[in-house]
């Protein structure tokens, strides 16, 4: 049974009614732009008032206490709070490829991935969308849906947005992209994306805490922070991973990801249009273990 399996119809009312009233004008993301997406206005992330996928279906590229043995039931959604000159999904976090869809459709998509076998309802991108998210999750629970939500986030949130996500979401998958104002303005377009991420992630770690896998390995709930590391910013990296080993949620699971490459405008930075050294991950590894985040994942490369 997932946590929002547990709440009743007074409290599926005022979540619902929360992300409907932060809607529009829109307060979901830390830009705040109070667009009127009811109208039709769409805000700094593309999105209007209609609810956008680019896919959805069962993935296994995730870490492995999320995509399992039979998938993660992943859902990407349209757009991005973020601007990331490197994104890896650019097509549809950036040039807004996807279809536009109901709240009914959105439910039966989270029922139809329950029925093809999936571990979890895994949310990517979700922010821009949660009034539509949580009104499909409301409906689809009510028709027996009851697998672990996993809110798949770049970690850019509004802590207050965060608190009313209690009970609703299992596992929380935030980036942790950034310690530096100036390198997160320069790549992803928002010079207080440090401090969000950090109370946002904070936040999320005081819900759900560490991981949690059952019999089989599989996610329950809990945290896991994913951090890319980008060539030539290697103080970035150490820098964010300190402030985790300091923080109330140095408990949480860490994917310390090597599989950077330059895509969409990266190549056009002197740092980002290579590839990560082998050398650069290994001291960003290293820094990590003398921390003591023994916790999670580390690639090879």
């Amino acid at each position: 049974m997932a946590l929002y399996n547990n709440l009743n119809e007074k409290s599926w009312e005022e979540k619902s009614g929360f992300f409907k009233n932060n809607f529009s004008p829109c307060r979901l993301c830390p830009r705040v732009c109070n667009s009127k997406r009811s109208s039709d206005m769409a805000g700094v992330c593309r999105a209007g008032k209609d609810l956008r996928i680019a896919s959805h279906n069962l993935h296994f590229g995730e870490e492995p206490p999320i995509s399992g043995v039979r998938g993660s039931g992943t859902v990407f959604f349209s757009g991005c709070t973020l601007k990331c000159i490197f994104c890896q999904n650019f097509p549809i976090s950036q040039l807004d490829n996807g279809k536009v869809y109901s709240i009914d459709d959105l439910a039966q998509i989270f029922l139809e991935l329950k029925e093809r076998g999936a571990h979890n309802i895994n949310l990517v991108s979700p922010t821009p969308y949660l009034y539509h998210i949580v009104s499909a999750l409301r409906s689809a629970s009510k028709q027996g849906l009851d697998l672990p939500v996993v809110y798949n986030s770049g970690g850019y949130e509004r802590v207050e947005i965060i608190k009313k996500l209690n009970n609703i979401i299992d596992v929380y998958m935030p980036d942790f992209k950034y310690s530096d104002p100036a390198i997160s303005k320069k790549y992803s377009g928002v010079s207080d994306y440090p401090e969000m991420a950090f109370d946002a992630i904070s936040e999320m770690f005081r819900q759900v805490g560490s991981l949690l896998v059952d019999k089989k390995g599989i996610a329950v709930k809990g945290v896991i922070i994913r951090h890319l590391i980008l060539p030539g910013h290697i103080k970035n990296s150490k820098d964010v991973l300190k402030k985790i080993s300091e923080s109330n949620f140095r408990d949480a699971y860490l994917s310390l990801m090597s599989q950077f490459f330059p895509a969409y405008n990266a190549s056009g930075d002197e740092h980002l249009k290579r590839r990560l050294e082998p050398e650069e991950y290994e001291d960003v590894k290293s820094f990590a273990v003398s921390k003591g985040l023994l916790n999670g994942w580390f690639q090879d490369i």
